[in-house]
């Protein structure tokens, strides 16, 4: 009975995550201009209300990419690109914190077949490989923030590296601005940009795997 009740806080508060998850991703009609209505929709409180959905990610297991893609387009290149930075720095915190309390349960949830192997890198030198791993996203935002707070790397450390985001960060302000003013230079620009950075990462990949010793 003691072993059941330990036990059952943490299944009780998952599945209330897991159901809001669902509500949101699946009962809501959720893309980055709605997003960025419904954000500028609360004046000069937008910032904070943005950073607040952006930190609350991790739990109902959003899509990054979409909330970077509507800062974007809700506040342009600047300051839409420190907004996501905030947001980010936000969420990568709150998705460590998760692991801390859930441990590897959470990861139960996501298809992940190199997470043992992540494991052990970032056990061993975390700022390095979660900053890699940031550049280089060869693991899932959220994943690599889970995998850091289960091995326990530094919080320190771990929030420091995550500046591995900033090109990526960068990519997606200036593409959801040029979305947004409609300039088809600037669009072409801002597509360049995002290519260049998926072709580093493809370039670079299989190096990094082999670095990480992460198989196939």
């Amino acid at each position: 009975m003691k072993h059941l009740r330990k036990w059952l806080k943490p299944i009780i508060v998952l599945l209330l995550f897991l159901t809001l998850a669902y509500i949101v991703r699946f009962e809501f009609d959720i893309t980055p201009s709605n997003i960025k209505n419904f954000i500028l929709s609360f004046g000069w409180w937008s910032p904070f209300i943005f950073f607040i959905i952006y930190a609350i990610g991790p739990f109902v297991f959003f899509p990054t990419s979409i909330l970077s893609l509507a800062a974007g387009i809700a506040y342009g290149v600047f300051p839409g690109f420190f907004y996501i930075l905030i947001g980010a720095t936000g969420a990568a915190a709150t998705g460590y914190v998760m692991a801390r309390y859930f441990g590897d349960s959470i990861l139960k949830f996501h298809s992940f077949k190199w997470a043992d192997q992540v494991y052990e890198k970032v056990q061993e030198r975390g700022f390095l490989y979660v900053l890699i791993l940031r550049l280089i996203p060869l693991v899932g935002f959220d994943v690599l923030s889970y995998i850091s707070g289960i091995a326990r790397v530094r919080f320190r450390s771990y929030m420091m590296a995550t500046i591995g985001i900033i090109p990526g960060t960068f990519a997606y302000s200036f593409l959801g601005s040029s979305i947004e003013s409609g300039d088809m230079s600037m669009i072409i620009v801002a597509i360049i940009i995002f290519v260049t950075l998926l072709s580093l990462t493809y370039l670079f990949r299989n190096q990094v795997k082999k670095w990480l010793g992460l198989s196939e």
